[in-house]
């Protein structure tokens, strides 16, 4: 049960009568009704407030619960009263919607002065401390309070409040809750009522036939005072529930870079001497990017530094080792923005060429996309950025670090200049290297890039020197292996 629920049904159970017992030396709520009538007569007769039609009796089908013998069920516009309109003459307090807190229930501290030429056509509403205000635009937004506190000059609501003064007998602060209660506010939200599609409204004819539980008036003193005492328990309730709410969010992602941390630092399956060494797969890896250097395919570049003892970051098995980023494969940042613009695109066919975007990374699907250019602007100057089968393409900014493997079959094309290229050398095993990728650079990245608003993939020069612990090739699959089997059950943990 959520905080807010856990109020809700507090609010009810007073409302029913079930919060505090009945005592019979406490007298009944139609004698309370009674006495506030005659009240409102005597005001009525003193010119204090207008005499309004009288209101349909209460249907047994209004009735949302039993209440007990001694209560009374009354329409809120018999109990309560207003001071009526008026247009301001001179400087005044405004009081609008946005000028309740609607979780505290309480007015701003800050007073809104306006002066009488300025003033809203909606600033209407005479107000005085004591007052219940209640928001009939939108109800389920909760804008109710209690007028509580001194204004430096006469406070003026709009006419988005149904106001409500409330004679001896009747505690505002009951009235108060009862408006909050579940009850309520089913009345005051139901279709029939609240009127409007983009702001709903309760009219506030509607609004005063709504219907109230009358208890006696030490009663309503007694519910008042065991509501006000539960509310700090309530309050701490919400505390615990929101760090529980906390770890429950958070627990899950805990778990699964946990269980990604054991993962490159060899923690999380067993090592197999038979299996080899990271260093006899480093120099097959090595071995591969020289072939391939010699045939053209990728260029030649100066070699990286050597790894210093102080550079590791934590120690990983004796027949694992750490490499250079740089040293597993070949990587291209996409062109200038300058070089593909949207001026340049044409339509798909007649040999143009795909351009690839951060979405194709992001949402891991080659399909998306129809910007294209012309093949001959492809031929002399997009040549180098074509991807191929199995390069990974990786978004660079915003959503940074997203990685897509290219498949076997897919449109010819070039990634954008949102985009980076990745050849992993072979043999390295892509998806090994992706969970490092995703765990450990991507997260440098966005700790490592400048700017607020848009993060972007670190230099060359910085991501090229990163370290990277190398298993055994066989050992890379199985600690893949074992990832796909857990990190499903850490999802299942949100």
């Amino acid at each position: 049960m959520t905080p807010e629920q856990l109020k809700a049904s507090i609010l009810q159970l007073a409302i029913q009568g079930k919060l505090v017992e009945q005592r019979p030396g406490e007298g009944t709520a139609d004698e309370l009704y009674r006495q506030i009538q005659a009240e409102k007569k005597r005001l009525i007769k003193e010119g204090k407030i207008k005499k309004e039609k009288p209101l349909p009796e209460i249907a047994e089908d209004e009735k949302s619960f039993d209440i007990p013998e001694s209560w009374k069920w009354v329409r809120i516009g018999e109990l309560t009263y207003n001071w009526g309109q008026k247009t301001p003459d001179s400087r005044f307090c405004y009081i609008d919607v946005g000028s309740i807190n609607n979780t505290s229930h309480t007015l701003n501290k800050e007073n809104t002065v306006v002066e009488a030429k300025d003033a809203s056509s909606r600033a209407k509403k005479i107000v005085k401390k004591g007052d219940v205000i209640f928001a009939t635009i939108r109800p389920y937004l909760k804008n109710i309070c209690i007028i509580d506190i001194d204004f430096p000059c006469e406070p003026i609501a709009s006419t988005a409040f149904a106001v409500m003064h409330c004679p001896e007998g009747l505690l505002n602060k009951y009235l108060y809750y009862y408006l909050l209660s579940p009850t309520f506010m089913r009345f005051a939200n139901a279709r029939d009522k609240a009127k409007g599609v983009a702001y709903p409204a309760i009219g506030e004819k509607d609004f005063f036939n709504g219907i109230i539980a009358l208890p006696p008036v030490a009663e309503q003193k007694r519910i008042v005072a065991k509501i006000e005492e539960l509310l700090p328990y309530i309050d701490r309730y919400a505390d615990s529930y929101e760090r529980l709410e906390q770890v429950n969010t958070e627990f899950p992602e805990d778990m699964k870079k946990s269980v990604l941390q054991y993962a490159i630092q060899g923690k999380l399956v067993e090592q197999r001497t038979e299996e080899g060494t990271g260093e006899e797969l480093y120099q097959q890896i090595q071995a591969e990017k020289k072939r391939l250097i010699k045939e053209g395919k990728i260029k030649k570049e100066k070699p990286l530094p050597e790894i210093a003892e102080d550079e590791k970051p934590y120690d990983i098995p004796d027949n694992w080792t750490w490499v250079r980023f740089g040293d597993l494969g070949s990587y291209k940042k996409g062109p200038f923005g300058s070089a593909i613009t949207k001026s340049m695109f044409v339509p798909k066919g007649n040999g143009a060429i795909k351009v690839y975007e951060q979405k194709n990374a992001i949402q891991k699907d080659a399909t998306l996309g129809d910007y294209y250019i012309r093949r001959d602007y492809y031929e002399s100057k997009m040549k180098g950025f074509e991807v191929f089968p199995g390069d990974i393409i990786v978004s660079c900014a915003g959503t940074i670090g997203e990685t897509y493997v290219m498949p076997d079959k897919f449109e010819q094309g070039i990634i954008n200049q949102a985009l980076m290229r990745m050849k992993i050398f072979e043999p390295l095993y892509i998806p090994y290297f992706l969970t490092f990728f995703d765990f450990v650079l991507k997260k440098n990245a966005r700790s490592g890039s400048k700017g607020s608003a848009i993060k972007n993939i670190p230099p060359f020069e910085i991501l090229k020197n990163y370290l990277v612990p190398i298993p055994p090739l066989a050992e890379q699959r199985r600690i893949v292996a074992k990832l796909d089997e857990i990190l499903p059950l850490c999802e299942r943990l949100k």
